[in-house]
């Protein structure tokens, strides 16, 4: 009752400009308290965290050939990378995690092994490459949704003019938050945006938080690429480097696109910028009817799986990908826009480009096979995007925990009462009732 009697006396303030003020006055210093508490605890980090951290990538180096556990997809945003197309890619709970991915043996990424570039389909052989038939059966199970996950829930949907968007995210019990989204493209071919997408020197143009983008490996049978990506990440954090296989496959006129973290023993970890190790960003590319109404196969749908564990807690990552996704994706259109004006101006195809032109064939029959592999199926569900999911990666009554601790140690004025307020203001009623209470 102690808060509500402070409002009450500053809404009794004569003037409107006295209101303000005191409220001003009352608000900034638990803003000061929130952001110096964020960068404490980011920047002060215990020595021991980093040891453990290097004993349980010593423990697991000699399973990078090892299939990790599955995923129920990542890019977008962001990111956010974005999700690849949203740059987190973009772009998915707060259990605290390494930055090289102590997490991934209770996850379930697709298999990742080591190099060996051939473009014989010999179960022996497709066991030593970086992208295998592996990696294209699971995101065939993603696109028709036959993976066996939890059901996707709807974040959002908008459109311009000439692109429409729809995003679903799903938490697993444990791993980062995954992200679906699908995106048509107006009056593009299915072609292009493969080259788009796929061409980093372009991306340098278009996409703000790509710091560096090289081509460490390719096979010029499979078309099997190894690049090594630098991404930018704000103030607080370290930059986020990344070593990435990818591969396109086609059937037809559609293309999956598989890219993921591949370990590479020629580019050495270090302390920064911090290696994310669990990547996954993949999509499907085909020709759908134009919105139009014309019955013209002249739109492209992008569908997008995304997930990373850039090494930051999952609720704030989440958070991130829901603010600044739409922000993020309007980017990629007026990008295509200008990749299509000057590719059909004659400009030369960049490498990365070229390399996407070349794809493993399949038929559509061994597609289905694919897909028919699995019993399992999710069901999508659409649901209202302010539905809470159930909460596992910061248990609400430790958050709440640590405010009132935190109180305790504060002398019991106005700050404390309104650092547990703010704390606790989203929480159920009967911890508040619990904290009224005792305050």
């Amino acid at each position: 009752m102690g808060l509500v009697s402070v409002f009450l006396e500053i809404l009794r303030k004569p003037t409107i400009g006295d209101v303000l003020s005191e409220l001003m006055m009352f608000i900034a210093p638990i803003w000061v308290a929130v952001i110096v508490g964020v960068l404490v605890g980011w920047a002060w980090k215990p020595k021991w965290a980093n040891l453990s951290r290097e004993m349980l990538v010593d423990c697991s180096g000699s399973k990078d050939s090892a299939p990790s556990s599955s995923e129920s997809s990542s890019k977008g945003f962001g990111s956010i990378s974005s999700l690849n197309l949203v740059k987190f890619q973009l772009p998915s709970c707060i259990s605290w995690i390494t930055d090289d991915g102590a997490q991934k043996d209770s996850f379930s990424p697709p298999p990742t092994v080591d190099s060996d570039c051939s473009s014989s389909r010999s179960k022996k052989e497709e066991q030593t490459g970086f992208v295998t038939d592996e990696d294209l059966e699971y995101l065939c199970k993603l696109v028709e949704e036959k993976d066996g996950g939890p059901a996707w829930i709807q974040m959002m949907d908008r459109s311009t003019p000439t692109m429409g968007y729809q995003a679903w995210r799903r938490d697993l019990e444990s791993g980062p938050p995954q992200y679906r989204s699908r995106t048509v493209f107006e009056d593009a071919t299915p072609e292009m945006v493969r080259d788009f997408f796929w061409d980093d020197e372009f991306r340098m143009r278009w996409d703000d938080m790509i710091v560096s983008a090289s081509t460490k490996e390719e096979c010029p049978t499979t078309g099997t690429m190894v690049v090594h990506w630098v991404r930018k990440f704000p103030f607080f954090c370290s930059d986020r480097e990344y070593v990435i296989g990818r591969r396109i496959w086609e059937s037809g006129r559609f293309y999956y696109c598989v890219t993921k973290g591949v370990p590479y023993a020629s580019v050495p970890r270090k302390n920064k910028p911090r290696r994310v190790d669990l990547y996954y960003s993949s999509w499907c590319i085909r020709a759908v009817e134009s919105r139009k109404g014309d019955g013209q196969l002249t739109a492209c749908e992008v569908l997008l799986f995304h997930y990373e564990d850039m090494g930051i807690p999952w609720e704030i990552a989440k958070l991130g990908v829901r603010q600044g996704m739409w922000g993020a994706v309007k980017k990629i259109d007026p990008a295509l826009r200008l990749y299509q004006k000057e590719r059909a101006a004659g400009a030369p195809l960049t490498h990365c480009a070229f390399m996407a032109q070349i794809n493993t064939k399949v038929s559509a029959d061994y597609l289905r096979s694919l897909e028919s592999s699995s019993n399992d199926s999710s069901e999508l569900e659409t649901h209202n995007s302010s539905e809470k999911p159930t909460g596992r990666n910061i248990p609400k009554l430790i958050v709440i925990g640590g405010a009132v601790a935190l109180a305790c140690s504060l002398d019991r004025g106005l700050l404390t009462k309104a650092v547990i307020f703010g704390v606790a203001r989203r929480t159920p009623h009967k911890l508040l009732h619990v904290l009224s209470r005792n305050a």
